[in-house]
C-alpha cells in the first residue's frame, strides 16, 4: 500500500480513573479524529477500563532522541544556581 492511500497514524493515551494521567496504549491508523477516538475506545478500552481517551495525530508528537539520552537528560554541570542549595536565607526573613 502506498503513502498517499494509508490513513493518518493516531497515537492513543487513556485515563482509567479520575485522577490519574493518560498513558500512552498504543497507535491505529484512522482517516479522522472522530473515527480514531471511537476505535481507539473500542481497542484499548474493551474491558471498561478507561474514564477518557486521548487521541493525538503522530505527526504532531515531537520526541527527544533515544540515542541522545545521555547528553539531552544529563544535568548541567556548573549551574548550581538551579538548585535550591545554593541560596541561602536571608537574615530576617522569617516566611522561608
Amino acid at each position: 500500500m502506498s503513502k498517499q492511500n494509508q490513513w493518518p497514524l493516531w497515537e492513543v493515551f487513556v485515563r482509567t480513573s479520575r485522577g490519574l494521567s493518560h498513558v500512552h496504549a498504543g497507535s491505529l491508523h484512522a482517516p479522522d479524529a472522530t473515527m480514531a477516538l471511537r476505535n481507539a475506545r473500542d481497542l484499548y478500552t474493551r474491558r471498561n477500563e478507561g474514564s477518557s481517551v486521548w487521541v493525538v495525530p503522530a505527526e504532531a508528537i515531537t520526541s527527544s532522541d533515544p540515542d541522545s539520552k545521555g547528553g539531552f537528560f544529563e544535568s548541567a554541570k556548573g549551574k548550581s544556581f538551579r538548585h535550591a542549595t545554593y541560596y541561602t536565607k536571608s537574615e530576617g526573613v522569617k516566611h522561608l
